[in-house]
């Protein structure tokens, strides 16, 4: 196995017991950074052609009630790169509460399938599925979380970086948004320091924030909330940003961009952060928003080797729960 991190733990004597994926905060850093070291190793037999058909015959069924590009792609790609193969349920193939209750269907497909991603609206959703399925259920994105983007931004991080401990990330944008809140506990589990700048009334969830600062105390780090964007990106090693406007929130758009206007990332915020800083987007951006094209577009920025991760990274939580 190729062990990426100095000074990793044990991984063959890790317990593992979680079954499912739902948010970075449920699990330890020892198992954030196991998953991330068997993503550096599924990248790896990727990149040389090696085949890994390590759910050969598993199925993953993957229901999506929002759309996708990246998330659907990546899994389904993943599954097939791992032996296994993807089911893909639109809103239109199945109807979550409506018609069924999510129990009974987490319960059904449970019955048919090795696994099951779900890229839905309100979180509890996906805890009910959970609680009820028999088989392992990733998040694939929820209003609230979304955590297999996060440890595909980690990834990247520490490819370009060399390392996550000690590195200062900055968050520009909307703080009550999934993004954020996943990045606060993937920074806070591997020990990154994170300042989030949001407008006031935008700010993350609350509970969210003082776990990952308890998280951030135990870890090495500091987790820390401004409105201004300049203190936010003083001497970041990381910056990331989000749209504005999420899926949902479109008859929000003119109110959201008077809000952010002062929170574009663009070349003068950026003189900020460190000299070789990287920038990240989960995507799909909007250019002359939340980012300047300069920025996006410019020697900084790592989106795409951010978007391929997404491959590796969902491949090591399959591998991992599902094999």
């Amino acid at each position: 196995m190729y062990k990426g991190f100095v000074n990793q733990p044990d991984w063959d004597a890790l317990d593992w017991t979680e079954k499912d994926f739902l948010t970075i905060g449920q699990f330890g850093s020892e198992q954030i950074l196991y998953l991330l070291d068997q993503a550096l190793e599924m990248k790896g037999l990727t990149k040389k052609g090696i085949p890994h058909p390590f759910l050969k015959g598993k199925v993953l069924g993957m229901i999506f009630e929002k759309a996708s590009t990246r998330t659907r792609v990546s899994f389904e790609v993943g599954m097939k790169q791992l032996g296994g193969d993807a089911i893909f349920l639109s809103a239109k193939d199945i109807q979550l509460g409506r018609g069924e209750t999510i129990e009974d269907t987490a319960k059904v497909l449970s019955r048919y399938v090795d696994g099951l991603m779900i890229r839905t609206f309100a979180h509890t959703t996906i805890e009910t599925f959970a609680q009820n399925a028999s088989v392992p259920v990733i998040n694939g994105l929820t209003d609230l979380h979304h955590p297999t983007q996060v440890m595909a931004d980690l990834l990247t991080i520490y490819e370009h970086k060399g390392r996550l401990s000690g590195l200062k990330m900055c968050y520009i944008g909307d703080g009550n948004n999934n993004m954020c809140h996943s990045l606060l506990e993937g920074a806070a589990a591997v020990g990154m320091d994170l300042t989030v700048a949001s407008p006031q009334g935008y700010e993350p969830n609350l509970q969210i924030i003082e776990q990952a600062k308890k998280t951030g105390q135990n870890n090495g780090c500091q987790i820390l909330f401004t409105h201004s964007p300049e203190e936010a990106m003083e001497k970041a090693d990381v910056v990331v940003t989000d749209v504005w406007t999420s899926m949902g929130q479109e008859e929000e758009a003119d109110e959201r961009k008077k809000a952010f206007h002062a929170f574009q990332v663009n070349r003068e915020l950026c003189a900020f952060a460190q000299p070789d800083f990287i920038f990240l987007h989960c995507l799909p951006a909007h250019r002359g928003e939340e980012v300047t094209s300069e920025i996006i577009d410019g020697p900084h920025s790592v989106v795409f080797d951010e978007a391929e991760n997404r491959l590796h990274a969902q491949k090591a939580i399959l591998k991992v729960l599902m094999q």
